[in-house]
C-alpha cells in the first residue's frame, strides 16, 4: 500500500502529538513494532499505529492520561494488550505477548535505545527483547523469522548475544532454529555475524537431547508460537500444552 504525502503528514501528526503527551506526563514507555525494525535495520514499513510497551502496572497510567487527552481506550486484553484510538489512527500498548513469555520488565528500560521520531525523543525496545518477541510470532497469518534475519544482518555486530541466550535460554531450539535459517539464508554473512561460541553451544544441547529418554508427557510447545495450527494436537490427538491460555 502506498501512502500519499497528506497520508503521511496526518500519521505523523499523530505520532508527535502521542508520544509528546507521553513524554509530557512524564510516562515510562519505549516504541517496538515498525518503528524499532527501522531503528534497527532501517526497513521502513507504512504504518498507522505505534507499538508502545510498558510495564503491566504502568499501561493503566497510559490509558488514563490518553482518555483525559479525548483519546478513546480500550482494555483488549488484560494478559497482554491495551489499546487507544484517535480517528483511523491507533495505539497498541503492549506489557506481555499472548503466550505471556515476553513480559516486560524494568531489564528492558535499562537496555532500550535512545532515538527520535518524527522529532520527539523517544526509547526504542532493546534489539534483544525485540527479537525474543518476535520468535514465537511462527504463524500462518504473520512469520517473523524474515524480520528476525534482517535484525541479525543490519545490527547482528551489536547484539548482545549473551543475552539474548538468556531471554531464550528455556525455549533455545527457536534460537537454533533461527541461526540455522540465518545461515540458509545469508551464507556469505553468517560467520561474521553469528558468534561461534553461540552456535556450538546450542548444538551441543541439541545433541544431548538424543542422550534423555523421551517425556513421560506427550507434550505440544506448537501454541507458543502459533495459537491456531496446533489445536487439533491439543484437541484431538490428546497432546498436553504449555500452561497457558490459547486464544
Amino acid at each position: 500500500m502506498i501512502e500519499t504525502q497528506e497520508q503521511r503528514n496526518l500519521s505523523n501528526a499523530f505520532f508527535k502529538e502521542s508520544l509528546k503527551l507521553l513524554n509530557k506526563a512524564k510516562i515510562q514507555y519505549m516504541l517496538g513494532g515498525a518503528f524499532a525494525m527501522f531503528n534497527y535495520t532501517g526497513i521502513f514499513r507504512n504504518t498507522k499505529d505505534l507499538d508502545i510497551f510498558c510495564k503491566s502496572s504502568e499501561y493503566p497510567h497510559l490509558l488514563k492520561c490518553f482518555a483525559t487527552a479525548g483519546y478513546r481506550t480500550e482494555l483488549t486484553d488484560v494478559r497482554w494488550l491495551a489499546k487507544v484510538f484517535k480517528g483511523d489512527y491507533f495505539i497498541d500498548i503492549i506489557f506481555d505477548t499472548v503466550n505471556n513469555i515476553c513480559t516486560v520488565d524494568d531489564t528492558w528500560y535499562t537496555y532500550a535505545q535512545d532515538g527520535k521520531l518524527v522529532g520527539v525523543p523517544v526509547k526504542f525496545i532493546p534489539p534483544e527483547e525485540l527479537i525474543w518477541c518476535k520468535m514465537y510470532v511462527q504463524n500462518r497469518e504473520r512469520n517473523d523469522s524474515a524480520d528476525i534475519n534482517h535484525i541479525f544482518l543490519r545490527y547482528g555486530k551489536q547484539i548482545d548475544w549473551q543475552r539474548l541466550l538468556s531471554r531464550l535460554d528455556q525455549h533455545w531450539h527457536l534460537l537454533l532454529a533461527q541461526l540455522l535459517t540465518f545461515q540458509f539464508v545469508y551464507p556469505a554473512d553468517y560467520n561474521e555475524v553469528i558468534p561461534k561460541w553461540l552456535f556450538d553451544e546450542l548444538i551441543r544441547r541439541a545433541k544431548e537431547q538424543y542422550e534423555l529418554p523421551p517425556p513421560v508427557e506427550k507434550v505440544c510447545r506448537g501454541p507458543l508460537i502459533d495459537q491456531t495450527q496446533y489445536q487439533i494436537d491439543i484437541k484431538e490427538w490428546n497432546y498436553k500444552t504449555c500452561t497457558i491460555t490459547t486464544i
